[in-house]
């Protein structure tokens, strides 16, 4: 019965092994699959090498070129004028801005006049006396006297003796006294420099202004100037009277407009020279943000690239026979968005759009239609 068992379990083992050989035989000779390479799509562009004009872009905000800061020299309540004293209100040159009540103020320069008709007043019989020949100047000067007009100028003195005489009895200083209070009478109503609008108001009808209080802002909008930093290797470029070219951010406005100052001084943390451009048009506006474009030379036999095209700051991938390669050129100029640059022959087959996870020596397949970025 043993040796039964073991021939049968024999048998078995070895039926298993040949059909476990013939298993492995058979899977051994499938062929593997193949792995497909894939080939990236890249869109380029033929360079063709030609004089390219460099243009210096930089920005800043305008600002009026006639633009003052309201402050009050004198106090007192603020009263209506005829137009309201608001941002946005315009006012011609020498319309009344700001109006003050002076009705103190008036009536002490009236008492001032007339302390000043008095003194003269007194003096006249001595006058007569002693210095007949000059009565009449000093009678019909009193006889013109009036006190709801500006003062006259005093008359003018004819000998030593008399210019003594008058000042020892304190006529000049009445006069002068009452000169100034005049002047200062001015500054109860603020009238405007010139034509403009007022950008900014503090206070209101009814307020009581105070001495050196800020009251607004007026400016001319009709006139604007832009302070840009220039890079001091461009200096050259910078002339008084230069005519330069001035858009705002989405392009879609242009005005022309000239150098009209230049700091002579560096600025030592940006090496940057500070130029002023004066520009004027329709639809500028106070701190508005403008670009300026400032024209330099021409650069021969240079190419214009985006930046984003440059693989550390000098190197371009190009393609050659479907395979990728790096060259390495000379960067001579850069904007905002281009780069211009030199060391690339005509007809080089150049990318026109960034590949990612592109390397030197990577298989590529050149789109039909190159679209330059």
């Amino acid at each position: 019965m043993r040796k039964i068992i073991i021939i049968v379990l024999s048998i078995i083992l070895v039926g298993g092994s040949i059909f476990l050989a013939k298993y492995l035989i058979n899977n051994k000779k499938k062929p593997k699959p193949k792995t497909e390479k894939i080939v990236k799509t890249v869109f380029t562009e033929t360079v063709s090498n030609t004089s390219i004009p460099l243009v210096i872009t930089t920005n800043g905000n305008l600002v009026a070129k006639n633009k003052i800061e309201i402050f009050s020299e004198v106090q007192g309540v603020l009263e209506t004028t005829s137009k309201e004293f608001k941002q946005g209100t315009s006012y011609t040159k020498g319309e009344t801005i700001i109006k003050i009540n002076s009705d103190e103020f008036y009536a002490n320069l009236q008492a001032q006049k007339s302390n000043l008709f008095n003194v003269i007043t007194a003096i006249m019989p001595d006058i007569r006396l002693d210095y007949t020949s000059e009565y009449t100047k000093w009678l019909t000067y009193l006889q013109s006297f009036d006190t709801q007009n500006a003062l006259q100028k005093l008359p003018e003195f004819s000998s030593e003796k008399e210019k003594f005489f008058i000042s020892g009895r304190g006529i000049n200083t009445a006069y002068y006294n009452v000169k100034n209070l005049e002047v200062k009478l001015n500054k109860y109503n603020l009238r405007a420099p010139f034509s403009g609008i007022l950008t900014e108001s503090l206070v209101n009808p009814g307020t009581l202004i105070r001495v050196g209080q800020k009251l607004g802002e007026f400016i001319n909008p009709s006139v604007y100037e832009i302070g840009v930093s220039v890079k001091s290797e461009y200096r050259d470029l910078l002339q008084i009277g230069k005519q330069v070219k001035v858009h705002n951010l989405e392009k879609t406005n242009t005005w022309l407009g000239k150098v009209i100052r230049i700091n002579g001084k560096v600025d030592a943390s940006t090496q940057t020279i500070k130029a002023f451009i004066q520009v004027s048009g329709k639809d500028l506006k106070e701190g508005q943000y403008v670009e300026v474009a400032l024209q330099a030379k021409a650069e021969e036999n240079a190419y214009e690239v985006s930046r984003n095209l440059l693989i550390d700051n000098s190197k371009l991938y190009i393609v050659k026979d479907s395979i990728l390669d790096l060259v390495t050129i000379n960067p001579v100029f850069e904007s905002e968005n281009t780069v211009v640059v030199k060391g690339l022959a005509d007809g080089t087959i150049l990318l026109s759009k960034p590949v990612p996870g592109s390397h030197s020596g990577m298989l590529v397949k050149v789109s039909t239609e190159n679209n330059k970025q």
